[in-house]
């Protein structure tokens, strides 16, 4: 005789778990279009709420794999993650992948729970800021450049003239106010289960093996192996992906536009692209 349960879809049935997963893949930055989607609040908003929406089950993993990006979205999608959890009454287990650095890992830190690979790379608990120079380059090619203001720190670290000491040290102020924002929630999440190392906070980053150690992580595992040690054998894992429009293509988080905001979509995800590229290969991938 064939049961009818093995018709019953796995979520709605007692005697297997299912647990949803969210995979949050790449770099973190505000906007995006149709050509390239950022991780950011607006991105990853949708997708939490569907994965916490699921009443029978008793966790939500997130699978974390980011070098990092904008501090202001890395901490919306955190406190967006514990605002739901507590809402829900949910455990958060989070699973890192190659890396979770800056702002990948202050996501990561909103799990109840940490597990990474022991080949993962996680940390990187600072604050950076990069540009280039340019002022040597407008005199050689003979372009005279003018800019005009109101307000006198409007022209504040602007490339195409000399770098002035006053507008460092403003730079470095408004760093370490970041920064100790970063420890705070750190510190704040992980509690007595980092070890002191004086190297913590530095913007040092580790394996997951090492991370284990500090404190960074939980354990050393993977989301397959965790949830069936958790929840036996028969647990399902159900991924949440972006839902799609009438013709098949996923909803993007931001309208582009028509023709217009299109063509200047390509331009901003080439760039976009470039400031990804630079910080994944921070950490060698």
């Amino acid at each position: 005789m064939i049961s009818l349960k093995s018709f019953v879809p796995a979520r709605f049935r007692k005697d297997v778990t299912t647990i949803p997963v969210v995979r949050l893949h790449g770099a973190i930055m505000a906007g995006g279009n149709q050509f390239r989607q950022n991780l950011n609040i607006a991105t990853v908003a949708p997708l939490l709420a569907r994965a916490f929406a699921d009443k029978q089950a008793p966790a939500v993993a997130i699978m974390v794999n980011s070098p990092g990006g904008s501090p202001v979205q890395s901490r919306l999608i955190y406190k967006r993650i514990r605002d739901l959890a507590v809402e829900k009454n949910k455990k958060v287990l989070i699973f890192v992948e190659d890396v979770a650095a800056s702002g990948g890992y202050m996501i990561a830190c909103a799990g109840d729970e940490i597990f990474a690979d022991p080949s993962s790379v996680v940390g990187s608990i600072g604050v950076i800021s990069a540009g280039f120079g340019f002022t040597g380059l407008i005199d050689k090619i003979g372009v005279e450049r003018r800019v005009y203001t109101a307000g006198q720190n409007k022209s504040l670290l602007d490339p195409f003239q000399p770098e002035k000491a006053e507008d460092v040290a403003r730079l470095k102020e408004l760093q370490l106010e970041i920064h100790k924002v970063f420890i705070d929630l750190v510190k704040q999440s992980r509690g007595a289960r980092l070890k002191d190392d004086p190297d913590l906070f530095t913007g040092q980053f580790w394996t997951g093996m090492r991370g284990k150690d500090l404190g960074l992580v939980d354990d050393l595992g993977d989301l397959r192996s965790v949830l069936q040690a958790r929840y036996g054998d028969k647990v399902k894992m159900r991924l949440i992906t972006a839902q799609r429009g009438l013709f098949g293509r996923r909803v993007p988080g931001v309208n582009a536009g028509l023709l217009g905001g299109a063509l200047a979509g390509i331009g901003e995800a080439g760039l976009n692209a470039l400031d990804e590229r630079g910080l994944w290969a921070r950490y060698g991938l």
